[in-house]
């Protein structure tokens, strides 16, 4: 029995076929951590949908930005953008399962026994793994019930840009899908910059990754996360470790070996790509 944890596929089911064969992966005993957007960009976000839905209990995903993206589309509040590639999903036969699926997949996967914590992009400097958990809560529940469509009409903007105990409504929603999805940058009280999209370095200046940013509450955890293509290397001086290496950029898939059976360790394979850099 192994636990893998898988980079953003982005639609690049192909990928994920080969990078699987690569480490041997067993769908009847190990399982697989997927650091969310499974879809967009890449040129099978249908059947990589149908496949991650197909392992069941044997696959845990976490939200990403492309994956909300595409259920507010679906939603009709949103619009396809001219790089997206969602439109096999929406006309699906069984669309509506794969999205009533989609929707109820966590922004937080925390498992005690491998000491990992899963997320899309990041969390703020202000939490730790308690209020992280019940953060990513308090938007599952909208997530999965009657208020999702209210919430997708109000979930796309920047501000606010800092956490507080007393945000509220749609404001505190809006940040929090904005660190577990969006976070790249933070300032030292915790200000996000959502703007910067480039590698560390590029930011403006005041600004850092956020898992550098000193003082963070969640630097005991061993944090895994996605998002971020152009970070560079793998980080892990800070406890965060980054599996986005660009697949759908033509970079490759990653894959990390979780449990401590002492084989621990990095599998990759390289990618086509189905997208140029810069043309976000």
């Amino acid at each position: 029995m192994a636990t893998f944890a898988i980079g953003d596929l982005q639609g690049c089911h192909d990928d994920l076929q080969r990078l699987l064969e690569r480490i041997a992966f067993d769908p009847a005993e190990d399982t697989l951590w997927f650091t969310g957007d499974l879809v967009n960009r890449g040129p099978k976000s249908l059947e990589t949908l149908r496949f991650v839905k197909g392992l069941g209990p044997r696959a845990v995903t976490v939200l990403g930005n492309h994956d909300l993206h595409l259920l507010a589309v679906s939603a009709g509040v949103a619009t396809l953008r001219k790089s997206d590639t969602l439109d096999e999903v929406l006309a699906a036969a069984d669309r509506d399962e794969l999205l009533d699926w989609l929707r109820h997949r966590p922004l937080l996967h925390h498992d005690a026994d491998l000491g990992y914590t899963l997320v899309h992009a990041g969390l703020p400097p202000q939490w730790d793994l308690d209020l992280a958990i019940k953060c990513a809560h308090e938007l599952e529940a909208v997530l999965r019930g009657p208020g999702h469509l209210e919430f997708f009409r109000h979930m796309y903007g920047d501000r606010p840009d800092r956490w507080s105990a007393d945000l509220a409504g749609m404001e505190r929603l809006r940040f929090i899908v904005n660190c577990f999805t969006r976070l790249r940058f933070c300032g030292p009280q915790g200000e996000l910059d959502l703007k910067s999209k480039g590698a560390p370095g590029s930011q403006p200046r005041g600004f850092l990754p956020w898992y550098e940013v000193p003082g963070r509450k969640s630097a005991n955890l061993h944090l895994l996360f996605g998002h971020w293509s152009t970070v560079g290397e793998v980080q892990d001086a800070h406890n965060a470790l980054g599996l986005d290496t660009g697949c759908v950029w033509g970079g490759r898939l990653t894959a990390l070996r979780l449990d401590g059976d002492g084989s621990s360790g990095w599998y990759c394979v390289d990618c086509e790509g189905a997208q140029r850099p810069g043309s976000d």
